[in-house]
């Protein structure tokens, strides 16, 4: 899909009052026998699975899992079901009026920071991003969204009447730019004491400030405005904030959805592969064919790192993928590139030099396999591999991509291909909510 857009539209990341969790006396800092707010966490909804769903509420009753209700989550008693949105805004409400959530005094941009297990770190703003209005490239998309999944946040929104979790935005806002947004991806840390310090079981630090300093937030603005931001993770939110606000044109609180943004230049995400199992596919047989438009090379019963490795190795040259089971491996290389530009005339060369392209124009319909059926496993080859059982299901791996191809791809006006890239590390769920009643509308 080809977007074409142009307009110039200021990028705007607006402070409101968040609401977060509370101690019971209310203080900002939230660590407290009563309420860990490690265990009031959840992962953003879509990655949340119904095991990992139940593994968050045995943890803590106050998880934002029960305000998120993914619809993985098919099998547990209040998370699902034809009242579940309406029972979402209830338990928000409650926590409202418990005191288990605070609204912060003063409208606020939000300096959070991720710290992971191996010294990396991620720091963003959350804020309340104004929506850009038709046609305008200040907010670019990468992947194509589904209808049921945007009506199903949409209809989350209008009962809760809040955010409950933030879109993941990235942009370039340069290394040696020590001015506004940029400055607070530094290495200098936030002028204030962190509203939450606390880590998650998988490691991972979250750590959140408040910036509510005039000059500062007016600092911010300047350097964000011509600028123009990609969304990461979070499309179906994103698609739902810009249809409520169809829905709503008058109503200002509509014309704004919560954002995470990031600078990729001083905080590169990671950017992993997704990964498809079929079922019904021989290994051998989907190498044999593969032959027919692509050299094969047959790496025998070589580990998943080392057989890895190769692919990457093949894929600084050109589209490429690894066919596997729990016996072979098949390196798939050298891809025909003018059979996959006859195939796909219409797309840029650079959108068909990603390994998608050459998945979904080629190969997929070569095994008479449609991409939807496939089984997707994030960022994890070994997983994949594993879940491939020779003759009856197939792993097909693929590299990961650089944040620079969906950078240059968008930058054309393309998407990429379907579930072409899992960024991280994602926000955690429960940091900061933006309720969309005043006042708290920017």
């Amino acid at each position: 899909m080809r977007v074409v857009d142009d307009v110039q539209d200021p990028l705007e990341l607006a402070p409101f009052r968040g609401i977060r969790y509370a101690s019971p006396d209310a203080r900002a800092l939230i660590n407290s026998p009563e309420l860990d707010v490690a265990r009031a966490l959840a992962p953003p909804y879509d990655v949340v699975d119904a095991v990992s769903a139940g593994h968050l509420l045995r943890g803590g009753p106050r998880n934002a899992v029960r305000l998120t209700v993914p619809p993985a989550a098919h099998a547990l008693t209040g998370l699902t079901g034809p009242d579940r949105y309406r029972r979402a805004a209830t338990t928000l409400r409650t926590w409202i009026e418990s005191g288990t959530l605070v609204r912060d005094r003063f409208p606020s941009l939000y300096v959070y920071e991720q710290l992971l297990p191996g010294g990396e770190r991620q720091r963003g703003l959350i804020g309340a991003l104004r929506l850009p209005g038709p046609g305008a490239r200040s907010v670019r998309a990468h992947e194509e969204v589904f209808a049921e999944s945007v009506a199903d946040r949409a209809l989350l929104m209008t009962e809760a009447r809040a955010n409950l979790e933030p879109v993941f935005l990235l942009y370039q806002g340069g290394r040696g730019n020590q001015r506004g947004a940029a400055a607070l991806a530094a290495e200098a840390e936030p002028p204030a004491v962190p509203l939450v310090d606390t880590t998650t079981d998988d490691g991972v630090t979250h750590r959140l400030w408040a910036i509510t300093d005039t000059p500062q937030l007016f600092e911010i603005a300047a350097d964000l405005a011509p600028r123009n931001a990609l969304i990461a993770d979070g499309h179906h939110r994103y698609a739902a904030y810009q249809q409520m606000h169809a829905a709503n044109p008058t109503a200002r609180a509509w014309g704004y959805g919560l954002a995470l943004l990031v600078n990729s230049d001083t905080s590169p995400p990671h950017v992993g592969a997704i990964h498809r199992v079929i079922a019904g596919l021989d290994c051998r047989s989907a190498a044999r064919a593969a032959g027919t438009a692509a050299k094969v090379d047959d790496l025998g019963g070589c580990s998943i790192d080392a057989a890895s490795a190769r692919l990457a190795d093949a894929a600084e040259r050109g589209p490429a993928l690894l066919l596997a089971d729990a016996r072979h491996r098949y390196l798939v290389r050298d891809i025909d590139r003018d059979r996959l530009a006859a195939l796909l005339p219409k797309r840029s060369p650079r959108w068909r030099a990603l390994p998608t392209a050459a998945l979904i124009g080629i190969f997929l319909p070569m095994w008479k396999v449609r991409d939807e059926d496939a089984e997707l496993v994030h960022d994890n080859a070994a997983e994949a591999a594993r879940s491939a059982v020779p003759g009856e299901r197939t792993a097909v791996l693929l590299p990961a991509l650089s944040v620079d191809d969906v950078y240059a791809v968008t930058a054309g006006g393309e998407l990429t291909p379907r579930k072409s890239t899992s960024f991280g590390p994602k926000p955690r769920t429960g940091l900061v909510l933006r309720s969309l009643d005043p006042p708290d509308t920017p």
